[in-house]
């Protein structure tokens, strides 16, 4: 107990800015199972979006002309696939990276079974009549070098990275993006978090979304309003020992994020509420942009 009790200690102070946590999280064999759970629960928008949701978001991008069938589309953070399967059915060629050996493969045999038919790294999206490819590796590995139409990234995935680690990714979509290719996705504002406010509290669950058996969970809340960051902390301990996780959210304004774009290399040419087209409004929850590739010698 003493052991355990030095040990909360040590972790009870605010953390530097992004300071890592757990390393294993989305391939912890009991988070992954919860995670894929909670991605897949219409009910919600947990993980993912609701259906209705995600159906509208592709609805707005092919209606309006901004994706075409004849497309070839990176999924950024594809999770099981519910926005590449539905970006493939309206007929753009998708691939799909995501980190989640879980996900991934539950997004393999959806294709599949829908017939259409995921392929492996060794195959080509365009062969064997294949439309989707699944990767199951993080995006800050991969290396292609214009041969996307656009990249699709969404629920505000750029927003858990450090300004240092998203000017990184910035660069390597940028590369795999074809001349006048197109970034879509969407960020968290800062109003967002002031309605959910600081996490500050705790339970004791007998199996849940952290572990299969008994355990507690201290949940903790901080924020680095000078530089627009906060933190969701959960402190998970078991019979054996006590884990950090921590997820950490940088969010944006529409100047803050123009600003981002501009310096790595894109204009922007759409800007909404959200990704199913929603009329921008400043001060509210979400941002949501189209943003076109710039190719010259200067990226």
């Amino acid at each position: 107990m003493r052991v355990l009790l030095d040990s909360l200690l040590k972790i009870n102070p605010k953390p530097l800015l992004f300071e890592p946590g757990e390393p294993k999280f989305w391939d912890d064999i009991h988070i992954s199972k919860s995670m894929l759970e909670a991605h897949l629960d219409p009910n919600h928008d947990a993980a993912s979006r609701k259906p209705d949701t995600i159906d509208k978001t592709v609805r707005h991008l092919f209606g309006s002309k901004i994706l075409k069938p004849e497309m070839k589309v990176l999924d950024l953070g594809c999770g099981p696939g519910l926005y590449a399967e539905r970006l493939c059915q309206a007929g753009a060629s998708v691939v799909g990276l995501d980190i989640s050996k879980r996900s991934i493969e539950y997004a393999e045999k959806r294709a599949a079974q829908t017939e259409l038919v995921a392929s492996y790294a060794c195959c080509s999206p365009m062969q064997h009549g294949s439309k989707i490819e699944y990767h199951c590796m993080n995006f800050f590995d991969m290396d292609y070098n214009e041969e996307f139409d656009a990249v699709i990234q969404v629920y505000g995935e750029i927003n858990v990275f450090s300004d240092e680690m998203r000017d990184r990714l910035l660069r390597l979509i940028h590369r795999a993006l074809k001349k006048g290719g197109i970034f879509i996705f969407d960020v968290t504002t800062r109003s967002l978090r002031m309605k959910r406010g600081l996490k500050n509290g705790w339970y004791i669950s007998e199996e849940g979304f952290w572990r299969p058996g008994n355990h507690l969970v201290l949940e903790q809340g901080f924020d680095y309003p000078e530089e627009d960051v906060w933190l969701d902390q959960y402190v998970v301990i078991d019979d054996q020992e006590a884990k950090v996780y921590r997820n950490w959210f940088h969010d944006y304004s529409f100047d803050s994020i123009s600003s981002v774009l501009t310096a790595a290399g894109f204009k922007i040419k759409h800007v909404w509420d959200d990704l199913i087209g929603s009329s921008f409004t400043e001060g509210g929850d979400w941002i949501a942009i189209c943003a076109e590739v710039q190719k010259d010698d200067n990226y």
